[in-house]
């Protein structure tokens, strides 16, 4: 466990050797969504996940009403924590518009971010539904509203991959799942993705290719499109995703 801004975070440390790599999980998700891709880069580097806050074994947040920056400190809480001084960076869905975020506070530090069918720009959402959302959020239906959310994109999904997600979801804090919900309603990913200047790259699925998409918001930031997955690519094609991510990694120095 590493001491957080807002409470102790769980922490999956392995591997040593090279630029080490910092996966950070999607909202209501946790370090276990990498096992695959851990296992495969702790054979030649160190490579760490760590529980968001409200997540996983990490402790819930005090406050539900935070920022895309405010889960940005538990990464750097964690690699301060770690005495990492230079790493890449991978996100996945919600992680990976808070490993946005991180870049773009701190550029110097990253260097490479990998970004794993990232969560959309939300802004565009009209307020009243915004509003309409976080208030069914705080109730009993919370996690009901997030099945019938997820049930598109996890329709392409092996029912083991489907089942394992949704359990993990409701057992998810519910102040963890409303605070990165309605994080990713006011974030401005542009800007953060603007002020990033190292090597990018957005791995996409059929779920985000939409107005509110980085590669279309930020055209300069490249991408490759995966078939044939949900939008938890790393559990559905974890080899896939391995290779992606070892072609990255190459780039990076």
């Amino acid at each position: 466990m590493v001491k957080g801004p807002a409470g102790a975070l769980y922490v999956d440390d392995g591997g040593k050797g090279g630029v080490p790599v910092v996966f950070v999980h999607s909202s209501c998700g946790n370090t276990t969504h990498w096992a695959a891709q851990l296992a495969h880069l702790r054979k030649h580097r160190r490579a760490v996940a760590l529980d968001l806050r409200g997540h996983g074994k990490s402790a819930p947040p005090e406050d539900v009403d935070i920022t895309m920056e405010d889960f940005a400190r538990d990464i750097a809480a964690v690699v301060d924590g770690l005495g990492l001084q230079r790493f890449v960076l991978v996100g996945h869905s919600m992680g990976g518009a808070i490993c946005a975020a991180y870049a773009g506070q701190h550029p110097d530090r990253v260097a490479g971010l990998f970004l794993l069918d990232p969560a959309s720009d939300a802004r565009a959402i009209p307020a009243e539904q915004s509003a309409g959302l976080m208030q069914v959020l705080a109730t009993e239906a919370w996690s009901a509203v997030i099945e019938e959310f997820w049930t598109p994109m996890l329709a392409a999904s092996r029912p083991e991959v489907r089942e394992r997600l949704l359990s993990q979801m409701r057992a998810t804090s519910q102040a963890g799942a409303r605070a990165g919900l309605g994080a990713l309603l006011t974030f401005d990913p542009v800007a953060a993705l603007r002020r990033y200047p190292g090597p990018r790259l957005s791995v996409i699925t059929a779920f985000n290719e939409e107005p509110g998409s980085y590669q279309r918001l930020v055209p300069e930031l490249p991408f490759r499109k995966v078939d044939g997955t949900g939008h938890w690519v790393q559990l559905d094609a974890p080899d896939v995703v391995n290779d992606l991510l070892d072609g990255f990694l190459a780039t990076v120095r």
